[in-house]
């Protein structure tokens, strides 16, 4: 009897005192908790969005707008004079001169990182000695302020007893002004500019090689390729990532240079060696022009903005994965 009523029960399926217990109903305290953890998580972005808006969006609305006076940066009084000191520009006689230094800063010393700072990564990627140690001297300006770094090279290119023309004199030869030629400043500044951050570059590419995939390169190697073809061909792809890092870092650093400049040359002979940045400060100070050196700091922001975007737009066609 007890197997046979078994059978039926089996038959008849699961009881109704088996089924899946009915979902509890959604406590409205659930949401709300949930809401508060939403509302606390977003509380650890308002010192990001305060130091954002205080030091920079404050800052570049203010600039804008002093931009459109004639203030002189001392007195309280200014005037709205719209958009005349954006038409001063282009009749500024030493704006050209100044633009082109600018980019020259900018371009130069990112073309001379990119080459210098990738041959000293694949050159610490190798197994030689004491790499840490080269590796240490090589970073180590980019950790001295620029002008301390400006101080150094000034004694080295000065003219009376800079390091370089005595050798000079030792071998026979004239003392050069350097600083008194406009094309030798501005090579010499991009040249210190250069020296200071290569190392910066090269620690960007060393981590880039350093964490490439080994199976990549073992598989080309057994393909036959090797030295220059597994550079340019497996390398060198793999690499962009950090090629887009550097190049918009160091653009980006060389176009707002500064401290060197001043240091060096103090944008002399004349206006000749200035930067967009140094300017800024001459027409601020010496010419007591706040107003017009308020609209050439906002042609400096929407130059760097738009060199910026361009460089990484052009970089991301290239594909080379």
């Amino acid at each position: 009897m007890t197997s046979e009523k078994s059978r039926q029960t089996e038959m008849a399926g699961p009881s109704a005192d088996a089924a899946e217990p009915l979902p509890r109903p959604k406590s409205r305290n659930n949401g709300s908790r949930r809401r508060f953890r939403g509302a606390a998580v977003n509380l650890f972005y308002l010192p990001v969005v305060i130091v954002l808006v205080v030091f920079i969006i404050y800052p570049l609305i203010s600039g804008i707008a002093l931009s459109l006076t004639n203030w002189d940066g001392y007195n309280a009084t200014k005037t709205f004079v719209g958009l005349a000191n954006y038409k001063r520009i282009l009749s500024d006689g030493n704006f050209g001169t100044i633009l082109i230094n600018t980019f020259i800063y900018g371009i130069g010393s990112t073309v001379i990182q990119q080459v210098l700072g990738l041959a000293l990564a694949l050159l610490l990627n190798t197994k030689i000695h004491g790499k840490t140690l080269i590796r240490a001297i090589i970073y180590l300006p980019a950790l001295v302020a620029p002008v301390v770094m400006g101080i150094m090279y000034y004694f080295i290119f000065q003219y009376q007893q800079g390091a370089l023309n005595q050798i000079l004199v030792w071998l026979g030869l004239p003392k050069v002004a350097w600083f008194n030629n406009a094309h030798f400043s501005v090579a010499i500044i991009v040249l210190v500019n250069s020296i200071q951050f290569v190392g910066v570059s090269m620690i960007i590419y060393l981590s880039g090689l350093q964490t490439m995939d080994q199976e990549v390169l073992e598989a080309a190697e057994v393909d036959g390729a090797y030295g220059w073809k597994k550079f340019w061909n497996v390398q060198l792809p793999l690499l962009a990532p950090s090629f887009t890092t550097s190049v918009v870092l160091n653009l980006i650093g060389g176009l707002k240079l500064y401290d060197i400049i001043k240091v060096l040359t103090g944008g002399g002979p004349g206006y000749s060696t200035n930067s967009l940045s140094t300017y800024i400060g001459t027409v601020y100070f010496d010419n007591q022009a706040a107003g017009y050196a308020s609209a050439i700091g906002v042609v400096l922001f929407v130059l760097i903005a738009l060199v910026t975007f361009a460089v990484n737009k052009g970089l991301a066609k290239l594909e080379w994965e």
